[in-house]
């Protein structure tokens, strides 16, 4: 039984969360403790959320297309707040051209849609510290 604690955020005003809720059972099923925070949140919000928890890793979730602004606003803040051992990571309708980008600002990985959900957890386990 794993006890790292992953934070599940959907940032922006993206109102679609199917994918979150998937992800977040995945991730509790596969041992990890997951917290989800809902629709709607801003990234102040976010990395709030991240340091009252204490969690080891920020999963985002984005379908709206403003994940190149809102996710490494995520990043900067969680910094900000000295949670620089957090791991950030992506999902969501993200274009392949996008993910140098999102990767330069922080974000660990990105997986996009049809990715097997044990792709996510293998991650996560390889790479929290």
């Amino acid at each position: 039984m794993s006890n790292i604690r992953v934070l599940v955020a959907k940032p922006g005003l993206d109102g679609h969360d199917r994918g979150a809720k998937v992800v977040a059972r995945a991730l509790r099923d596969a041992g990890f403790e997951v917290i989800y925070t809902g629709i709607r949140l801003t990234p102040e919000q976010i990395a709030e959320a991240a340091l009252q928890d204490d969690v080891k890793v920020v999963a985002l979730s984005l379908l709206s297309g403003a994940h190149n602004t809102l996710f490494p606003k995520v990043v900067e803040l969680l910094k900000e707040k000295g949670l620089t051992d957090v791991l950030v990571i992506g999902g969501g309708v993200i274009p392949d051209a996008d993910i140098p980008g999102l990767k330069a600002a922080g974000i660990a990985e990105v997986f996009t849609p049809g990715t097997p959900t044990g792709n996510i957890v293998e991650f996560i386990n390889a790479n929290v510290k």
